[in-house]
């Protein structure tokens, strides 16, 4: 069974993380992806290590199951090429510094010209306007710019970038929502429109509780570790061999109660500043020393084990190879195996989309570089065998 994009052909002219990730998603629910890569270079990530077999696990890791072809955009014989596919295209996404496109003669209405529904999505750090519009940014100038760096880490530490690139991925994952709803909208209209994702933009908005806290009460939030800006107990605490997290829940059916009886502290439960949530978090100072030296007593898996019988949500905190090996992840079927075409089989992490119906699945590895030039040139343009020669001839791929 196809995917459920399947039919929808994608124009990939992003690099590194931000679109690569974007156009990986749509390729996992079926979309063809074309990657186009300067020829001799290709995406600058394709360099970066660690590099296995002679392959890119970073490139790897964001460009499973994609075409690529090589094209000098740079050239007028390059750019004539490019819109001759933006014909036979769904999507073009494109993640440069506004105005880099237009220099190359691909700006929305030259691409419009040639497909008027064609959904062109122009993703970059600040947005196609504003102030900072020419700034070029990178993952960490996001986190650090749009705040999440300034919540993360130990109260009173320096500030933390997560441990995972937050602001290409978030920004990835809003212009993939915002492909599909575009593609949707086609199916009313007809019509095709240009799509403008800022990194930016989208740390104000996977931040949306911290942004309205302040601009209503002038609550200014500050990093809190692992803990919850409102609830309390809600985080991470050391055991005698590790961490767990556990989040009680406050409110009408507050485990609190709960929770200081398998901790044998139930000297605690009617402490009036510990009577909800909210207090709880209004007298975290006091609360914490006595819940930190109480679940030092048991090793985390007795806490899973005690806390799971009574219904207290929590959790172990895994490290990268305890994910690997757990039987959830195992049966969800998150690891597969891949083919590349000249390095052999690589582990990778499957698509976390399951549908009833269609197939999503991580089938192939990252293309070599200009591996189906031909095939596309071939295929979708109609070119001969000396037409792609003299492309070859004059270094347009």
């Amino acid at each position: 069974m196809a995917g459920p994009l399947a039919g929808i052909r994608i124009l990939d002219l992003s690099q590194v993380l931000f679109g690569p990730f974007a156009t990986m998603l749509l390729s996992n629910l079926g979309a063809e992806v074309i990657k186009v890569e300067r020829p001799g270079i290709g995406d600058i990530a394709r360099g970066n290590g660690p590099v296995v077999n002679g392959v890119s696990t970073y490139f790897l890791s964001l460009n499973r199951d994609k075409k690529s072809i090589t094209l000098d955009l740079t050239t007028e014989e390059g750019t004539k090429v490019l819109l001759r596919l933006t014909e036979v295209a769904d999507v073009l996404v494109a993640c440069f510094v506004p105005g880099t496109m237009e220099k190359l003669g691909l700006s929305y209405e030259t691409v419009k010209e040639h497909n008027p529904r064609i959904i062109y999505v122009a993703g970059s750090g600040f947005g196609q306007y504003g102030p900072y519009a020419q700034k070029p940014a990178f993952d960490v100038i996001i986190q650090a710019m749009g705040g999440i760096m300034s919540i993360t880490g130990e109260p009173g530490g320096p500030p933390i970038r997560p441990g995972a690139s937050y602001g290409d991925i978030a920004a990835g994952l809003f212009l993939c929502i915002a492909t599909l709803a575009a593609l949707q909208e086609r199916h009313i209209s007809g019509q095709g429109q240009m799509i403008d994702i800022s990194m930016l933009d989208c740390q104000i908005t996977v931040q949306e509780n911290a942004f309205v806290r302040y601009l209503n009460t002038g609550e200014i939030p500050r990093a809190l570790g692992t803990r919850h800006p409102i609830y309390t107990p809600f985080q991470a605490f050391p055991t005698k061999d590790g961490y767990i997290a556990v989040a009680v829940s406050g409110g009408l059916n507050d485990q609190w109660p709960l929770f200081c009886a398998v901790i044998n502290r139930v000297d605690i439960i009617d402490d009036p500043r510990f009577a909800d949530g909210w207090l709880r978090t209004q007298h975290y100072e006091v609360l914490e020393p006595i819940l930190t030296q109480a679940l030092k007593d048991k090793s985390t898996q007795e806490w899973v084990n005690e806390f799971e019988q009574v219904g207290i949500p929590c959790g172990p905190v895994n490290t990268i190879p305890q994910v690997a090996a757990d039987p959830q992840v195992a049966i969800r079927d998150m690891f597969v195996k891949v083919n590349h075409p000249s390095a052999g089989k690589f582990k990778v992490a499957n698509t976390p989309f399951k549908f009833s119906r269609s197939k999503c699945r991580v089938e192939r590895a990252s293309p070599e570089l200009g591996e189906h030039t031909e095939e596309i040139l071939t295929n979708l343009l109609g070119m001969s065998k000396e037409e792609i020669n003299k492309l070859r001839e004059l270094r347009v791929i």
